[in-house]
């Protein structure tokens, strides 16, 4: 159990050493990269883990039966869902992220300026929470071929690429006076993120056990313009930050969930629109 567990929570590993290193910069770093990564874990929870979860004991069920594809067909499946429920996700976090803290967090104690740097964090965690999604997902192609010590390795090597970038740049950063230092944390978290999935995913491939099946071009054609539809409309429905905190506490609640809802009905609904039908995305 424990490389299972080491492997597969190597993100959160880099999270507690971002807060870490963030006790060596300017007072409220660490509560902002908490607060932030308290937003990020719910989309990573509710979708990802759930799906990893989910298809473990099938992809052990194939392997057992030595069927390579049905195996590969499960993975395929699987990272197409992470993508296409995760990447609004993403782009909801980078340009929404400001009207996002001010409703959650922005009263009493908790500040404009708390509420403009744990924004900045959120934004820098959003495409590193995509790629802690493909992580969930892509390690029980591992577990379930008995292969513990592969996603461990792959993430001590992320996990090192993340020190090596904190000491590297953000501690430098942050001694010549840049303002906002706990976002490049939050930023080498992410790209070490993007290295494990990378190194999982040609893991896999290299092992013969997962092939991209047929229709991930358009899939991934549709998925870009109905995000970027969706962030535009976000960006504008959003507005000034002034408003926000200006708003009480049911104002803000009330705008937010409006906003989050209309959003998420419009990348459906372009979804829709550009051909994705429930038979490109279900599981045979």
């Amino acid at each position: 159990m424990l490389p299972g567990i080491v492997g597969s929570s190597i993100a959160q590993i880099s999270l507690l050493l971002d807060s870490f290193i963030a006790s060596f910069l300017v007072n409220g770093s660490i509560a902002w990269l908490y607060f932030a990564d308290r937003l990020m874990e719910f989309p990573l929870g509710v979708f990802s883990i759930a799906l990893a979860t989910v298809i473990l004991p099938g992809l052990s069920a194939h392997h057992a039966k030595a069927s390579k594809e049905q195996f590969s067909a499960t993975l395929d499946w699987a990272l197409r869902v992470t993508l296409l429920l995760t990447t609004p996700a993403a782009v909801g976090m980078l340009v929404f992220a400001g009207p996002i803290t001010a409703t959650i967090f922005g009263r009493g104690e908790f500040s404009a300026h708390d509420v403009q740097m744990t924004s900045y964090a959120l934004m820098t965690y959003s495409f590193g929470m995509l790629f802690m999604s493909l992580v969930k997902v892509l390690a029980p192609g591992f577990f379930a071929r008995q292969d513990t010590r592969t996603p461990v390795r792959v993430g001590m090597i992320a996990l090192g690429l993340n020190v090596g970038l904190n000491l590297a740049i953000v501690l430098p950063a942050a001694h010549a006076g840049f303002p906002a230092p706990h976002a490049l944390l939050a930023v080498s978290t992410s790209l070490s993120a993007a290295v494990n999935t990378w190194l999982l995913l040609r893991g896999l491939r290299r092992a013969g056990v997962y092939s991209p099946a047929a229709g991930w071009g358009a899939l991934m054609g549709r998925i870009v313009v109905a995000n970027a539809v969706m962030g535009g409309a976000l960006l504008w429905m959003g507005g000034d930050m002034d408003s926000w905190m200006a708003a009480g506490s049911a104002a803000r609640v009330g705008r937010c969930a409006l906003c989050i809802g209309a959003a998420a009905g419009l990348y459906f609904a372009v979804l829709y629109a550009l051909g994705l039908r429930y038979r490109h995305v279900a599981h045979s």
